[in-house]
């Protein structure tokens, strides 16, 4: 009830200061890991912006293959030829590796 009742509170506050203008409300969400499952078909370590190790590896799923940058040298991590799922947070120029699960 104590919940509901601060809930409102705040519902009523945001609604009466919308009202004047002046009011932002910003926010971020922040996303759980990225998942990616599939047959491991090319896994290449390449170097960009000049001293970033990348391991691009493409992965064959469903009749279509995608392919993916993470950071590092992963090649260990991905077998070729097997199934594999891997947990990803997305960030530029590679991903970074929360967990590899062979299938």
């Amino acid at each position: 009830m104590q919940r509901l009742l601060s809930v409102l509170l705040v519902v009523s506050f945001v609604l009466l200061s919308a009202g004047c203008g002046n009011v932002f409300i910003r926010g971020v969400i922040q996303p759980g890991p990225s998942t990616v499952t599939g047959f491991v078909s090319v896994v290449q370590l390449t170097v960009v912006d000049g001293d970033v190790q990348v391991t691009f590896v493409t992965f064959l799923g469903n009749g279509t293959s995608s392919t993916f940058g993470f950071c590092g040298d992963q090649r260990r991590r991905f077998p070729m030829n097997r199934n594999v799922r891997a947990d990803f947070d997305p960030g530029q120029p590679c991903a970074s590796i929360v967990t590899v699960v062979v299938l």
